[in-house]
This record gives C-alpha cells, sequence and structure tokens, in this order.
C-alpha cells in the first residue's frame, strides 16, 4: 500500500484532480492532500473531490494535519507532524478505523511514533527538498537504523525522484514523492518510471 506514497502540491501544478488520478494510472498506491497555503474551504472542497478519484480507484486518501477534514470527506487516514495535533487526540478524534501517520526524524521520534501507535511513520527528509526548504536531512543510514527497530511500515520522504529512488530499493520501506510526480509533464510516465526503479 505505501510503495509509492504521493504528496499532492498545487504550486506545481494547479490542477491536482487531474494529477492525482494521472499519478495513480501511473501506479501511485497511496496519496496525501497536503495544500499549506490552502484555506480550509479550498482544502475541503479539494478534499471531497480527491476522496472521489480515490475511492473510484480504491487507493488510500490521507489527509494531512486536518483531523477534521478527514472526517468530513470520510478519508483513510490522517498525518501529522511533530508540531501538530498529538498523536492521542487525533486518535480520540478519529477512533480506530483510520489510519494515522506521523512524521519522524531519526530513531527515537520514529520509536516513540511506533510506541503511541502509529499506523505507520514517515521518514525524512531523506534528501534537501524543494517543496519542504526548511527540512533537516535524516539520511539513508538512519533510515535503515528505523527500519531494522521497527516492524511498523516506514515511508521514506524528502527530495526523493527519479536519479536517486533507487537507493531505497530492498530496503523495505515505501517512498513518497511530490515534485518527481505532480512537477513533471506527464504525472502517469513519471510514476510508472519510479515504480520500476523500486520494483
Amino acid at each position: 500500500m505505501y510503495n509509492l506514497y504521493l504528496v499532492t502540491d498545487r504550486t506545481l501544478h494547479p490542477n491536482i484532480e487531474t494529477y492525482v488520478e494521472k499519478a495513480i494510472l501511473g501506479g501511485c498506491t497511496i496519496i496525501q492532500l497536503r495544500e499549506k497555503t490552502a484555506s480550509s474551504r479550498e482544502f475541503y472542497e479539494i478534499a471531497v473531490n480527491l476522496r472521489k478519484i480515490t475511492s473510484k480507484h480504491k487507493i488510500p486518501l490521507i489527509i494531512n494535519d486536518r483531523a477534521d477534514i478527514a472526517l468530513a470527506v470520510k478519508a483513510d487516514g490522517l498525518h501529522i507532524g511533530q508540531d501538530d495535533l498529538p498523536y492521542e487526540q487525533a486518535r480520540k478524534i478519529l477512533g480506530d478505523d483510520y489510519l494515522i501517520g506521523i512524521s519522524t526524524h531519526n530513531l527515537a521520534e520514529a520509536q516513540q511514533a511506533a510506541e503511541q501507535g502509529a499506523d505507520y511513520i514517515g521518514v525524512g527528509a531523506m534528501f534537501p527538498s524543494g517543496t519542504k526548504t526548511d527540512a533537516s536531512v535524516t539520511g539513508i543510514e538512519e533510515l535503515k537504523r528505523i527500519r531494522k527497530a521497527l516492524s511498523i511500515p516506514i515511508v521514506a520522504i524528502g527530495g526523493i525522484n527519479k536519479s536517486n529512488i533507487s537507493q531505497f530499493k530492498g530496503i523495505g520501506v515505501g517512498v513518497a514523492v511530490s515534485s518527481a510526480v505532480v512537477g513533471q509533464d506527464d504525472p502517469k510516465q513519471a510514476a510508472q518510471e519510479l515504480r520500476r526503479l523500486i520494483s
């Protein structure tokens, strides 16, 4: 499910619905709606549209940071960062039927997230990233330590593209991408190529 995890970014392509559908057809296996500049109303309306697309293709939809919107559109889950709503509160709001993923940057944070009950964790940034310029780099060696220590699903994130994605082959993690798909002329073809490089 977490093989190729797409994180949306409308600053790279304004028509989210179109590129998300193409990305799914190209092999993206899970979609996270992450739009930091959208108003609550805009975010909700985009989420409604993406829920229709992901449901049609039977692909999970994860909402970044907004438990209220995850509930409102009946998404599959919520993704939270270290400075977002605490896991315990998110779980109280959403109940047990929703996935909750947590962003982590090192082994200590990853272990804490797993102990809290996270369904999966994001680990990064793997490389410097154009879409998250303030992220510190975690690196592949730390990712391998985390993978060895934990049994829950792990998604590597941050600066991953077709030139470096093959480094994650065989580690036992999914990979999250944004500009490597969203910022390309043909999101379907871009996703197909990324899947080929990690399969």
